[in-house]
Order: C-alpha cells, then structure tokens, then sequence
C-alpha cells in the first residue's frame, strides 16, 4: 500500500489547497519561496508518518501544520540573523590596532613622554606615575608621601605641562 492511499485526505487537501497554503506561510514569513519550502516539508512530514491515523477535519489540520512549520521556520531564521552576523558587516570597522604609521607615531611619542618624565625631579615623577599609572587617588598619594594634596595637584599639572611641552618641541 503507498504513502498517499493510506492518507488520501491529507495528501489530496494538500494538492487541492497548496496555493492557499502557500499564502499563509507567506504572511508569516514575508517570502513565496520560503512558503512553499514550508509547505513542501508539511507534506513530506505527512507522507513520512510512520503511523495511520484519521483527520476528521484534514484542510484545518492541514492549515495548522502549514501555519506552525512556517512559525517555527520564521523564529529560527530570526535567532540565526541574530545570532550570526553577516561577514562583510564588520569590513568597514577600523582596527583597533592602527596603521603601521600610527603605530611608530604612537612609539615616539611614548618614547619623547619616557624621557620627559626622566627629566623630572625623582618626587614629581613618582607622583604622577602614581596617580596617571597606578591610580591612587590625590588624597591617597598625599598621605604616602606626607604632603598636601594641594602640592600632589601641583606636582601632577607641572609633570603634565612638562609632558606636553616635550610633545609639542618635537612637533
């Protein structure tokens, strides 16, 4: 006995309202040619079916399966649109780790700063390594070293101010 004589119903409300059918799937997933993917499935599902069983209403049933496979097709392409982002998307994202001349600027730079914080008087220095590299607070330095943090605010604007006048000599 073949698949379509055991569901004679099923497989012939398929035939009779296929363009119907392929009208709901596609008000639910906004494409025909995904719609009458959906439907194809519905029908193999149908044929597959291990089991005999009768449908006292086979056009109903067979608008729910059209209408629940099409739902089920439009949530997974929704997460996979989500979930996987197209590759040319992130092309134009510059990266974050420069050109090769912005590189070697960025080195000389560092270097003229090294050697600018080299020049400063031994406190100095350590107070705006501690502040800028360590990040203690003003009040915490002040209390380390046993000064104000008035002249820990001096020490940091003169180590700053020093910083950029070496940036901007080798300008």
């Amino acid at each position: 006995m073949r698949k379509d004589e055991q569901f004679p119903d099923l497989a012939d409300t398929f035939v009779a309202h296929r363009s119907q059918l392929c009208q709901a799937a596609a008000r639910i997933l906004g494409s025909r040619d995904r719609a009458e993917d959906v439907v194809q499935d519905a029908y193999l599902k149908v044929m597959e079916a291990k089991t005999v069983f009768s449908v006292k209403e086979p056009a109903a049933y067979v608008f729910r399966m059209v209408r629940n496979l099409a739902i089920d097709h439009y949530r997974r392409s929704t997460l996979e649109s989500n979930v996987f982002a197209v590759e040319e998307a992130g092309q134009g994202v510059p990266s974050p780790a420069g050109t090769p001349e912005a590189i070697s600027i960025g080195r000389q730079e560092l270097n003229l700063v090294a050697r600018a914080l080299g020049e400063l008087p031994e406190r100095t220095r350590r107070v705006f390594e501690l502040y800028r590299m360590g990040g203690h607070t003003q009040r915490e330095i002040a209390k380390m070293l046993g000064v104000s943090p008035t002249l820990v605010n001096f020490m940091i604007r003169d180590a700053l101010n020093h910083c950029r006048s070496a940036l901007e000599s080798a300008s």
